[in-house]
């Protein structure tokens, strides 16, 4: 039977301390007062051994890695990271148990998996201390489906198997009725870095397809049908005077808003060699696929959800809130000089009163951890990315856990070895 442990009960990590220097936001910060309502930060590397582990996707729409009680972290284990895995190589799905000196377990394999994505774990919410869910592939037919584990029992609980549309998981919805399924296959064809080498791509005679685009899977009855089509969109963009003629659409960053009503995602093509103008269009539309909207105003980098509409970005050199149904920024935060890189990698804490905001400078990736409320910010020490670039890139990919009061981040270790670190978020006492 697995100990449960509630997440202020957790004992303290084992820990590498890099102390960071609280950055001045205003003339204010120089009162008295303002220092005691700051915090700091520290490092610690999770992870460790002769083979690299990391966790995957970015926390956007909160993909924790932590379990329930935060007893157990997800990840993958591999023997290469200076390449795009072939076909027939598989990752090996593992657990560090926290209250084990961060001991590493393995559970399973998967065949559906790339270097930045991982294999998009996302914890059930309806049994978030036990079950995962992951993606994996059929090596003789090349078919994506997508599982649910069951860490107690040791054992796959259920696959979701489409012959027809051989859809991988694209997103969870925080209440737990269903996930998105896009076509990996066809991602991997038009754009590799977000694709699993070797998977089916069943609408790979089309352009604009009407028969795939984004699905929605009904997580308990299993059942499938399709929100919208390449088709739909096509005629989207040819309404919006959006050329691609002779470019195949694919679909990236299908994301879940926090009250799981509403879905933004990327329309995309002319990547990877593609012919045509290469296009990036921003859609959002309403949980039951109704309400499409294409959007005019470009909210870039790897947009994440705030309340209800609102969706977090960049637009210029500015870190923004957009509110999807207006279809205008309604806030900006921060400075240029605190943040760096509004298009970095970005996540808003469970309860919504952090916010990390991950960039690359030189050889390594920084966070911006700011609070909310007040405005008050940490950038952190640099955590080397190695010299990956392209397709096997390390993104500095933050994710919170339940807490918020701590962030995954992914980093080449002393041995040179891609490592898991964790960055701890510790509020001043003065």
């Amino acid at each position: 039977m697995l100990q449960s442990m509630h997440p202020w009960k957790r004992q303290p990590y084992p820990q590498v301390i890099v102390y960071c220097t609280l950055l001045i936001l205003s003339p204010l910060s120089f009162l008295p007062h303002a220092l005691s309502d700051g915090f700091q930060l520290h490092v610690e590397q999770l992870t460790r051994g002769d083979q690299h582990h990391f966790f995957g996707y970015i926390g956007q729409s909160r993909t924790i890695p932590w379990n329930l009680s935060e007893r157990y972290i997800l990840g993958l284990r591999i023997q290469t990271i200076d390449r795009m895995p072939k076909a027939n190589e598989a990752a090996t799905i593992v657990i560090i148990d926290t209250l084990k000196n961060n001991a590493i377990s393995p559970l399973d394999k998967t065949h559906a998996w790339n270097p930045q994505q991982g294999t998009m774990f996302y914890w059930n919410p309806n049994a978030p201390e036990t079950q995962f869910f992951f993606n994996d592939r059929n090596l003789k037919t090349g078919e994506v489906f997508t599982v649910l584990y069951d860490i107690q029992t040791r054992e796959r609980v259920r696959e979701y198997h489409y012959q027809a549309t051989p859809v991988g998981n694209g997103g969870v919805a925080f209440n737990g009725k269903s996930f998105l399924g896009i076509n990996y296959g066809r991602l991997s064809r038009l754009r590799p870095v977000t694709g699993y080498p070797g998977s089916m791509d069943w609408s790979a005679n089309s352009d604009t397809p009407d028969h795939d685009g984004i699905f929605l899977v009904d997580i308990s009855t299993k059942n499938i049908r399709l929100l919208v089509s390449y088709h739909q969109l096509a005629e989207k963009l040819r309404a919006s005077n959006i050329p691609f003629e002779k470019t195949g659409l694919f679909i990236n960053h299908t994301l879940w808003n926090r009250e799981s009503d509403r879905i933004y995602f990327f329309v995309r093509g002319g990547w990877s060699g593609q012919k045509g103008k290469r296009i990036n269009v921003p859609c959002s539309m309403h949980a039951d696929g109704t309400h499409l909207t294409l959007h005019s105003l470009h909210i870039g980098g790897h947009p994440e959800w705030a309340e209800d509409n609102l969706i977090i970005g960049r637009h210029g050199k500015k870190q923004v809130v957009y509110n999807v149904d207006q279809k205008r920024i309604v806030e900006t935060w921060g400075t240029s000089d605190i943040f760096p890189d509004p298009e970095g990698d970005i996540a808003l804490s469970p309860n919504g009163e952090w916010f990390v905001n991950g960039f690359k400078e030189g050889s390594h990736n920084h966070y911006v951890v700011y609070r909310r409320k007040d405005g008050t910010h940490v950038r952190s020490d640099g955590l080397d990315k190695g010299t990956y670039g392209g397709d096997i890139r390390i993104d500095p990919s933050p994710r919170w856990n339940r807490a918020s009061d701590a962030i995954l981040v992914p980093g080449i270790a002393k041995n040179h070895t891609r490592q898991m670190f964790i960055i701890h978020i510790n509020l001043r006492e003065d």
